[in-house]
């Protein structure tokens, strides 16, 4: 029986990113594939942003430019614009990871597929990889997820997770974890996770900026304790400490040689 290809509704969220948004949208349109449709939600940007969306105006399904409280309010506003049968958040710096990876995608689905996931490229600011995020980092993408697999902290990255938009909840306010609640969430209410064994995207290195590091740390702990329990990860987190701990010091001395 022949399968019948879904739609995936591709999501660039970006405040006053004039320098990043355009490459962004040349990976999003690049695709060699119909079975998209390309949403835009701008926070209201006063730095050229909106010139290059209405550029590229052709090409987009929706946009909005208005004035939002945050990351995670305008990706839930994006989430009430998507109509496609999966979600995936390809926001401003992010790319796609080349023009047929959506073809790739469509060819791993099966009917019964709830999460389409996969791996990251990181890159530098010259877009110089840099190796995936299993490779550069402590966290390893498990080859068959689970929403127990995030005990131990992101182990697989936003920009390659795409689950159906009936399973995805809207973000929690107020966290900067907002992102590990939301895909374990999908987690538990999906049925079959489906590993397309790909690079699905290019990440930009950056984030949460040093001032709001300790707030990142302590929204985690939240979130974590509301999925696996108040013991249980208490005793995680002295793990992920020590791993830190550990990955930090074989980094160190891997520069040293």
């Amino acid at each position: 029986m022949s399968k019948k290809h879904p739609i995936i509704s591709i999501i660039t969220v970006v405040y006053n990113g004039v320098d990043l948004l355009e490459g962004t949208i040349k990976s999003v349109i690049a695709q060699d594939t119909t079975h998209v449709e390309y949403i835009i939600v701008d926070g209201a940007s006063t730095d050229g942003t909106l010139a290059i969306i209405e550029k590229y105006e052709a090409h987009i399904d929706r946009w909005i430019s208005e004035p939002d409280k945050g990351l995670y309010d305008a990706m839930n506003k994006a989430l009430q614009l998507a109509t496609g049968d999966f979600v995936w958040f390809m926001n401003c710096g992010d790319h796609i990871y080349t023009p047929d990876t959506v073809t790739k995608i469509l060819a791993a689905y099966t009917p019964d597929t709830d999460i389409l996931y996969g791996e990251v490229m990181m890159v530098d600011d010259a877009r110089k990889p840099i190796g995936t995020r299993s490779e550069i980092t402590a966290h390893r993408l498990p080859k068959d997820l689970h929403w127990k697999s995030l005990q131990y902290g992101m182990v697989v990255s936003h920009q390659a997770f795409l689950p159906r938009r009936r399973i995805a909840p809207s973000y929690i306010d107020g966290n900067l974890s907002a992102d590990i609640d939301w895909v374990i969430t999908c987690l538990k209410r999906s049925k079959k996770n489906t590993a397309t064994q790909l690079v699905l995207a290019t990440f930009l290195i950056g984030g949460v900026s040093k001032q709001r590091h300790w707030e990142g740390l302590k929204n985690r702990y939240t979130v974590l304790a509301k999925h696996y329990g108040f013991v249980p990860n208490l005793f995680h987190h002295c793990f992920i400490v020590l791993r830190a701990a550990w990955y930090k010091l074989i980094r160190k001395q891997e520069a040293n040689y």
